[in-house]
């Protein structure tokens, strides 16, 4: 298995314990479609869709919805939502890299914290824009290298292994000089705007210890030092004094960038 399918491999097993997140992921993805202008009857396609919290909001609006995530159990409890919600949505299991959807086939192209994990961003743009119609929009939450999320991305690289060479950290996609650069000639009308999740817990230990359990890439390293307790604990205590600066009144800040483009 080449290095990027294993990465890949490894992220579809790693994220399949991301649903309690959806309390908190669901609290924002109004704010990813309301940004975005998604309109009723629109086609919109929600790129590493998760529990469907954005898929089934765009959906609620009236929307005609399409969900792609690379995570089987994921798109199970994505189905589970929209019946739930008695919205209809096609989820389908595919990679931001290689988008199971024809040319131009929607309106809105669209990712809460979903595309930013592609190794090679270029052709994750590549095929985020592929697939959007001329004059269609694209817009997508990112999380910026500076703010709390990005830190934790910053301390996982300190003690996890190194990534596939020629793939780039997903946190990149928070910079919007990096996002210019990406997006570049085949967009215009570029926007940028800047908004928070509070996430509850009782001390920055709950917090530490919900990450390891749920979220993918702190959980496959926690799990990858579980062989060496003194680099296991180091980890743990660098991440749980990084949680306590952003702790406050039984809530983390986790802020974030939303960007919006029109493709040409």
């Amino acid at each position: 298995m080449d290095p990027f399918s294993k990465m890949k491999e490894a992220a579809r097993e790693g994220w399949a314990t991301f649903v309690p997140f959806e309390l908190m992921t669901g609290l924002v993805a109004p704010l990813l479609v309301r940004f975005a202008g998604v309109q009723p009857n629109s086609r919109v396609l929600d790129v590493g869709c998760g529990t469907g919290v954005v898929a089934v909001t765009a959906a609620r609006l009236g929307a005609t919805v399409t969900g792609v995530d690379l995570t089987p159990a994921l798109l199970t409890r994505a189905k589970e939502n929209a019946a739930v919600a008695a919205v209809t949505i096609e989820f389908q299991e595919g990679d931001v890299e290689d988008l199971p959807c024809g040319d131009a086939s929607f309106d809105f192209v669209l990712s809460q914290f979903g595309h930013m994990f592609g190794p090679r961003p270029q052709i994750a743009v590549g095929e985020m824009l592929r697939v959007l119609r001329p004059g269609g929009t694209i817009a997508f939450s990112t999380w910026p290298p500076d703010l709390f999320i990005g830190r934790v991305f910053a301390v996982l690289g300190k003690y996890g292994p190194p990534p596939p060479e020629g793939s780039v950290s997903p946190v990149l996609w928070g910079d919007p000089r990096v996002v210019r650069e990406r997006l570049g000639a085949a967009v215009k009308d570029l926007v940028f705007d800047h908004a928070g999740i509070t996430f509850p817990a009782l001390s920055p230990a709950h917090a530490r210890l919900f990450y390891e359990t749920n979220a993918g890439p702190v959980k496959n390293l926690v799990e990858s030092l579980a062989d060496d307790a003194d680099r296991l604990a180091e980890f743990r205590d660098e991440l749980e004094e990084l949680i306590s600066q952003y702790f406050h009144d039984n809530v983390v800040r986790q802020d974030f960038l939303m960007t919006r483009a029109t493709k040409r």
